[in-house]
């Protein structure tokens, strides 16, 4: 013969710490997770936009840069630039 305890199981319903809400803040983890999948998407959307904006310059706007970011001297910017020209 089975024999149910309603009592006692009920208590797993109505009387749990979290309540009726299941997982009790899981909506916030939810929120987070969703944002960093859509963080993410945005940044890959970002970097793809600025790798096809590089693959446009000229090579007098890449020789620029370099100099500007100090990789070559002045001197060797004029030898070039001058060779480009």
């Amino acid at each position: 013969m089975l024999i149910i305890n309603f009592k006692n199981m009920m208590w797993y319903f109505s009387n749990n710490p979290m309540g009726w809400f299941g997982f009790g803040f899981g909506w916030i983890f939810m929120l987070i997770f969703w944002g960093f999948i859509i963080w993410g998407f945005v940044a890959l959307i970002g970097w793809f936009i600025k790798q096809k904006e590089d693959k446009n310059d000229s090579a007098l706007d890449i020789l620029k840069k370099r100099y500007v970011n100090g990789e070559i001297a002045k001197k060797e910017f004029e030898e070039k630039k001058k060779d480009l020209s």
